[in-house]
């Protein structure tokens, strides 16, 4: 358990908080002193992870949200403040990725419009919901889990369009809710050993060489990060896209991993091989 008690007497909904990033996410404050209302789809999922909270000692409540519903994001932020009797922080990291299709053209609206209806939208509705209350707080704030995906292709349209979309939605947010008080951000994660790869460990491990840091990353990487945009620590920082990938869209490791690899096997002096 983290030593820091930086959320003692704060409020905080998360979305899709049963497993994965959320969970951790729900750990991350709760260990910090926070009172989290774990909000899911899945309620008995959520459930289980309010109730693993709730043995560690925290205070924790669970309550089921499908984020593209906007009855049921309000109903979320409302349970939220008449249980813990305010709101302070709001993370929006509900989701939804289809598979894309072989071919661009043979892709759905179905798919794309529910892809985005849950990724982006349901941020939306969740922070319209909750801005007056995190106003209120004296020390709201808002964190949305984003994506490598929203900044590079790496495949999955519709997903990808919808984080992209979601750092916009963090920088026009965050311009109009400094004036009130609330801060609004961003993490976007890479590569995260979720239960979206069980069964993959031979890909997570491929996946891992590409990255310059060696790894790929934990739901408590980015549970940390989120912390963090979310704590007077970041008091001076909003609006901002923060990038927690282990250095994948810094540095081309494949790339440079070829040039290595040619220049052994010709005997050649290793360069970048950029012209």
């Amino acid at each position: 358990m983290t030593a820091m008690r930086r959320f003692e007497g704060h409020a905080v909904l998360i979305t899709g908080a049963a497993r994965g990033i959320g969970a951790a996410t729900a750990r991350r404050f709760a260990d910090e002193g926070a009172r989290v209302l774990v909000t899911d789809a899945d309620l008995p999922a959520a459930e289980k992870t309010a109730a693993a909270l709730r043995e560690r000692g925290a205070t924790a409540e669970a309550f089921g949200c499908d984020v593209a519903r906007r009855a049921e994001a309000e109903a979320a932020v409302a349970r939220a403040v008449d249980a813990f009797g305010s709101l302070d922080v709001l993370v929006n990291n509900a989701y939804r990725c289809t598979p894309d299709t072989p071919l661009f053209e043979d892709g759905s609206d179905d798919d794309w419009a529910a892809d985005l209806d849950v990724t982006l939208s349901g941020a939306y509705r969740c922070s319209r919901a909750a801005l007056p209350h995190l106003v209120a707080s004296g020390r709201g704030a808002v964190v949305t889990i984003g994506s490598v995906n929203g900044i590079q292709d790496f495949g999955n349209h519709a997903y990808s369009a919808a984080k992209a979309g979601l750092m916009s939605l963090t920088r026009t947010l965050a311009g109009h809710a400094a004036q009130r008080g609330v801060r609004v951000n961003l993490v976007a994660p890479g590569t995260v050993r979720t239960s979206a790869w069980e069964g993959r460990e031979r890909d997570l491990a491929v996946a891992s060489g590409l990255y310059p840091l060696g790894r790929v990353g934990e739901p408590e990487d980015i549970a940390a990060a989120v912390a963090f945009l979310a704590s007077a620590d970041a008091a001076w920082i909003t609006g901002t896209t923060l990038r927690v990938d282990g250095g994948l869209l810094a540095v081309n490791t494949a790339f440079r991993q070829a040039v290595r690899a040619h220049a052994q096997e010709s005997g050649e002096a290793e360069g970048d091989g950029t012209g």
